[in-house]
């Protein structure tokens, strides 16, 4: 790997640093508009609304902002939340899930038809019981089946005045009960949105650098320079393919280029004591009490198939989504956008897939797939590369079957133990140095990692990595690429839920006109009766890699 460039003015400081490329200004209206020109093109993040979280100034990407699909363009409109009114001091006012009631919008039915809707109404309420009479509540919504091998999400409208509507497709024949999760009070998401106003990044990391004597000096790195607390000079690093910045605190005697090593620093306190308690296990990921009994879904009056299932095309990239994306029954997973396929075997994987080359590039979640084919598949035999396993890179190889899976853990920001900066390569430099092709595939896995920094972050590094994909698509457009929306499972100030629900929306606006083929791994680790986890049990991901095999081989 080629080193990062260093970067850092002769005798400046942290008030005099400038970013290298001279064409770039940045300035910031009274009105809160901010534009970054890069050339003659102007790139405009609006946050017109004070209940709006408002990032820092935004640093130049290197790649061409006319690359962005539109969607990316206005992150006010993207990332819309219902506002809180006040400032949440009051915890007896926030959202109970101990009050909070939900109800069958219509009449109960003795039984319900296969492929119909079933619709509730949930009123929110504070811990007084009073009706609450705005919106902006994380609810999660499930309709399961008996035990825990059955369920869908349900579909939630925030109608802004306390009241929600909740609507659940009925996809299998038997029985169903609704169970409905207070994730995060209005105001407590309040707090997770100051949090990315005001702090930005919530953690920071470390930077090892090592001089010719072996005298070791450790500095604190992070995306943006002010957020390395550095009183004095700095120390950038650019990716000279890809343009993604890096900063270090300068070290007390060693130079930038002495760099060597990385990995997780601190927790930064973000959260008054008022925050934890609106942030507290208490009332955070709690099931309300039951509000509707358990219902019978018959089978279609035509047929006697126990399956809402309509003929679907093979599984391609480029499908439009479904809302939901797709159920789980009897511990498999059926997509609605595409006839997706179950590979049981260890000898089906390896006919789905023989003579391709799979390259995964993300995060640890990502890496449980790399995980769950070579533990799976016996032939599938791992590549010793002496390198650090958490952040890779890992490959395994079937030589007899031309099969060559690669994982490699994506660039800063990364929360890890201590590596070696030659092995944090970019998602859009690897993607760079890819020919692609009928036998690549490609697959990105991104988002938990971000969920400690503003929007923007992210929406800069989908900007780079999205005009990335769009070149191998272009030089090569039989690639199969591949992207893993982010997991459930965080629920703190640090990786919330509601943080990765933003992220998720970026990573679908970033790709929404590009011929990608999409795995929603939110809806698959919220659709059963399992307790969240960012790492999911092999349940979940054999059915996550189910779908990426679909893709791979649909007929």
């Amino acid at each position: 790997m080629e080193t990062p460039e260093p970067y850092l003015e002769e005798g400046a400081s942290f008030g005099e640093w400038k970013p290298s490329q001279k064409k770039m200004r940045e300035t910031q209206t009274t009105d809160g508009f901010f534009f970054l020109y890069l050339q003659v093109f102007c790139f405009k993040i609006s946050w017109p609304d004070s209940s709006i979280p408002l990032p820092p100034r935004p640093r130049p990407t290197y790649q061409s902002p006319s690359s962005l699909p539109q969607g990316l363009f206005n992150l006010t409109h993207l990332l819309y939340w219902p506002p809180t009114p006040g400032d949440g001091g009051d915890f007896l006012a926030s959202t109970s899930p101990q009050t909070s009631t939900y109800h069958l919008r219509g009449p109960a039915q003795d039984s319900y038809a296969l492929g119909s809707y079933l619709e509730a109404v949930l009123v929110a309420r504070d811990h007084r019981g009073r009706p609450k009479t705005h919106g902006g509540d994380l609810f999660r919504a499930q309709l399961l089946g008996p035990g825990q091998k059955t369920g869908v999400p349900g579909d939630i409208q925030d109608l802004e005045n306390g009241t929600y509507l909740l609507s659940f497709a009925l996809l299998w024949a038997g029985q169903a009960r609704v169970q409905v999760r207070l994730i995060h009070s209005s105001e407590a998401v309040g707090v997770l949105r100051r949090i990315w106003r005001e702090r930005g990044a919530t953690v920071d990391f470390k930077g090892y650098f090592h001089g010719k004597t072996k005298a070791e000096e450790t500095v604190v790195c992070n995306v943006e320079p002010q957020w390395t607390g550095a009183k004095g000079p700095i120390c950038q690093y650019r990716d000279v393919e890809s343009g993604e910045l890096w900063y270090c605190a300068r070290p007390p005697t060693l130079p930038c280029d002495a760099l060597v090593g990385h990995s997780s620093g601190r927790y930064l306190n973000v959260t008054t004591l008022h925050d934890e308690t609106l942030l507290a296990w208490k009332v955070t990921d709690k099931v309300l009490p039951q509000g509707i009994s358990a219902i019978q879904i018959r089978t279609a009056a035509a047929g006697n198939s126990s399956l809402a299932l309509s003929p679907r095309p093979p599984c391609h990239p480029g499908l439009p989504a479904s809302k939901p994306s797709g159920f789980y029954h009897q511990d498999v997973w059926h997509s609605l956008s595409c006839s997706s396929r179950s590979f049981p075997t260890a000898d089906s994987i390896l006919g789905c897939l023989a003579g391709r080359v799979v390259h995964m590039m993300g995060d640890s979640t990502l890496r449980q797939w790399w995980e769950f084919l070579r533990d799976t598949v016996p032939s599938l035999k791992p590549v010793d590369l002496h390198v650090t396993y958490q952040t890779g890179p890992l490959m395994a190889v079937d030589t007899s079957r031309g099969i060559v899976l690669h994982w490699r853990a994506h660039g800063w920001p990364l929360r890890s133990l201590r590596t070696p900066v030659a092995s944090l390569h970019s998602v859009a430099r690897e993607l760079g140095g890819l020919a692609g092709g009928p036998h690549t595939v490609v697959v990105l896995g991104l988002g938990a990692h971000f969920t400690t920094f503003p929007p923007s972050v992210f929406a800069r590094r989908l900007a780079g990595i999205r005009a990335a994909v769009a070149a191998l698509l272009a030089r090569a457009p039989r690639t199969l690429v591949v992207v893993k929306l982010a997991n459930t499972g965080y629920k703190s100030a640090y990786g919330s839920d509601w943080f990765t629900l933003q992220l998720n929306r970026l990573l679908r606006a970033a790709f929404a006109d590009l011929p990608v083929a999409w795995v929603d791994a939110w809806e698959m680790t919220s659709s059963l009766a399992l307790p969240d986890s960012i790492h999911p049990g092999r349940l979940i991901v054999r059915n996550e890699v189910d779908v990426l095999l679909s893709f791979v081989c649909p007929a």
